[in-house]
């Protein structure tokens, strides 16, 4: 297999070096180091850090990634879920469900603040009341 350098995967994945480096970090991919010290990647890489971003970008965190690793090489987004995946994915909901929920009390508090806050606009002019219109 062929070997990429780390600005060859971020471009052909959208990743930025420095998402590489955090992934490998976390033990999700994995580099070899050139002489030179230049991370070295398996070209398959490229799959992987594309499914780890479609997890991702689901909604999961890289905690709940670090559960597909096993996955990870394959076609994340064309297979069907496991039951320890659709566990994941419906904890992570839960969640978000949750935070979405106290975002909104918080807004809903804000505005009723503002609406208090602020003194009621005055009526439009009565028609009646109108000067009438100016002539040429």
């Amino acid at each position: 297999m062929a070997t990429v350098r780390i600005g060859a995967v971020a471009k052909a994945t959208g990743c930025t070096p420095r998402a590489l480096r955090h992934y490998e970090q976390e033990g999700l991919i994995a580099s070899a180091r050139a002489a030179n010290g230049y991370r070295e990647y398996d070209d398959a890489v490229v799959t992987r850090v594309r499914n780890i971003r479609h997890l991702l970008d689901a909604g999961l965190t890289l905690d709940d990634v670090r559960a597909f690793l096993p996955c990870l090489d394959g076609d994340v987004a064309s297979a069907p879920p496991s039951p320890a995946g659709l566990r994941i994915g419906r904890e992570r909901l839960a969640v978000l469900d949750a935070r979405i929920a106290a975002q909104v009390a918080v807004r809903d508090r804000l505005a009723a603040a503002l609406q208090a806050a602020t003194p009621p606009a005055a009526p439009p002019p009565s028609p009646l009341l109108s000067p009438p219109p100016r002539m040429r």
